[in-house]
């Protein structure tokens, strides 16, 4: 019901209908399909919707038999997709998925699908049918997006690309849908994003540089919400998107740890992450971030400060209140120890007039102190990810030495 609220449709009536097996026609059983006719008919109701994938044989067997529009699942979703859209890419995305989507939705519905007469006057044999010149406009539409999707990958790798020449580590929120990234994204970077209590309120990608405590800067990225059973075609779609998620330095996993499915959910986001190919392996450049505190009182808020308290300390999870800022510093202080253990420190020896090679390391690393030494050469001390390690190590040899 909350998928069908987020487009705000008003449910008259919601219900499971237990399946011995699936019915080819019409996914549920022909006494069900009679059943429910009866409710829609009496309800007025213009729209079922099913969560499920149906086939399209079956979406328009059920509108046949009830009268209404009938959307299964991923038609939902990408319905409400096409209402978050607020950017040019994320326009391109949506129509790419919902084109690939009610392509398949092509079946003879409608008298319009008959058959076109080809040729001039009355020697024009039988044409093209309508279902196949709607077929080719919208493959030849699928193309044309495709074709700019592949511009906006490619503009969106030279951005990572330039980013990467700059030392500022890269941490990405990713979470179930309406689990708080957007609420803790404002509270960490002071930024204005659309953060609501509704499903998928973000769908555009946004990143801010953000300054730690230390004197660390990082540019912090808030992606689209997953969902359970997101359809591949919008992976597919959002893939150029997703892409920040992929190169992130740190991926910081936003739970609703209030939620009655909050385990599942969680499930459900690292199914998607595997789709991305991020699994296992990656286990050390996850932190899980227990969101929505403010919602729980007395035991139900001391069982979770258990839970985390059990958890080994490089996979403890770090229960904060984005809404009241509760838990937020303790977040803090574990990205910059993340991040920090996975970037190598040197201390640099320079020449003190050598300007070249210490703009060379503000470049290509994090300065984190300078010191001239007795001897009139310049001590700097500096921390950078390990590309920029190699680099620096190729460029000083003898004169970078590790640091602590």
């Amino acid at each position: 019901m909350g998928l069908a609220r987020a487009i705000d449709l008003n449910v008259v009536a919601s219900g499971i209908v237990p399946l011995a097996g699936i019915r080819p026609a019409t996914y549920i059983g022909k006494g069900k399909v009679e059943e429910l006719a009866g409710l829609v008919k009496s309800d007025e109701t213009n729209v079922v919707v099913m969560d499920c994938a149906l086939s399209p044989v079956q979406q328009r067997n059920l509108e046949t038999a009830w009268g209404a529009k009938v959307i299964d699942r991923t038609g939902l979703i990408l319905e409400i997709f096409g209402r978050r859209a607020r950017t040019r890419e994320g326009a391109l995305q949506v129509e790419f998925a919902h084109l690939t989507y009610q392509k398949s939705r092509l079946v003879r519905s409608w008298t319009h699908l008959e058959r076109q007469r080809g040729g001039f006057g009355f020697l024009g044999g039988p044409g093209e049918t309508q279902i196949e010149t709607d077929r080719r406009l919208i493959e030849q539409r699928i193309a044309r997006i495709e074709t700019e999707l592949e511009s906006v990958k490619r503009t969106r790798k030279l951005h990572r690309d330039s980013r990467k020449q700059v030392p500022y580590p890269v941490a990405a929120l990713v979470g179930y849908t309406n689990a708080g990234k957007s609420t803790l994204f404002n509270r960490l970077t002071q930024a204005s994003v659309l953060s609501a209590d509704m499903l998928f309120a973000t769908l555009d990608p946004t990143l801010r540089a953000v300054q730690l405590p230390s004197g660390l800067r990082i540019i912090l990225s808030d992606t689209v919400g997953f969902i359970a059973d997101l359809p591949t075609t919008l992976v597919a779609a959002f893939r150029a998107t997703l892409e920040e998620v992929i190169e992130a330095d740190l991926i910081l996993h936003v739970r609703d740890i209030a939620h009655e499915d909050a385990k599942a959910q969680a499930l459900d986001v690292e199914e998607v992450l595997a789709q991305l190919g991020i699994g296992r392996q990656d286990e050390a450049r996850v932190l899980e971030i227990w969101n929505k505190m403010d919602r729980l009182q007395g035991e139900a808020r001391s069982r979770i400060h258990n839970l985390a308290a059990r958890r080994a300390a490089e996979t403890r999870p770090i229960p904060v209140s984005a809404l009241s800022g509760e838990g937020v510093d303790r977040l803090v202080v574990a990205i910059e120890a993340r991040l920090a253990a996975r970037r190598e420190a040197f201390e640099v020896v320079l020449p003190v007039a050598d300007g070249a090679a210490l703009g060379w390391l503000h470049r290509h690393s994090e300065v984190l102190r300078k010191h001239v030494c007795e001897d009139g050469s310049l001590l700097v001390k500096v921390r950078t990810d390990p590309a920029n390690a190699k680099k620096l190590r190729a460029k000083f040899g003898h004169a970078a030495a590790p640091s602590a």
